[in-house]
């Protein structure tokens, strides 16, 4: 019988990039946002990664590594392929999943609260943009 994989804490940058790496292998083999990575925003993995180990690092460390901004990249590919609570949810179930199967500890706890936090604004943000509405004030 296999052993259940021990669990770490996220507490440095090779751990962040393990929860990177876990997150996203499950997202290349996900039904509904492989398509939005791989076909709609045509993802180059070997420029991606190192962004978001960046980005997670400097959210859970702290650390300044990320320079960037993260949303707009997202509102290119809404422009693409609308963006729905759909996505939102599935990212985020993934990115818990994965930090329940492999984290623990405190920093596991933080950066589920700032997956949460990310995929509540940006979904409500490209929720508002999609609203043809808006446009008509």
């Amino acid at each position: 019988m296999d052993s259940p994989t021990k669990k770490i804490f996220l507490d440095s940058p090779e751990a962040v990039r393990h929860l990177v790496d876990s997150f996203y292998e499950k997202v290349q083999q996900d039904s509904l946002l492989a398509p939005i990575f791989t076909e709609v925003a045509q993802v180059d993995w070997s420029k991606h990664m190192p962004k978001m180990y960046a980005f997670w690092e400097n959210l859970l460390l702290g650390n300044n590594t990320y320079h960037g901004h993260p949303f707009r990249p997202h509102l290119i590919v809404n422009q693409k392929h609308t963006l729905t609570i759909e996505h939102f949810e599935r990212w985020l179930q993934l990115f818990t999943q994965t930090l329940s199967e492999n984290f623990e500890g405190p920093m596991a706890e933080q950066a589920r609260e700032r997956a949460t936090q990310i995929a509540l604004v940006w979904n409500s943000k490209l929720e508002y943009l999609n609203n043809d509405s808006y446009m008509e004030r």
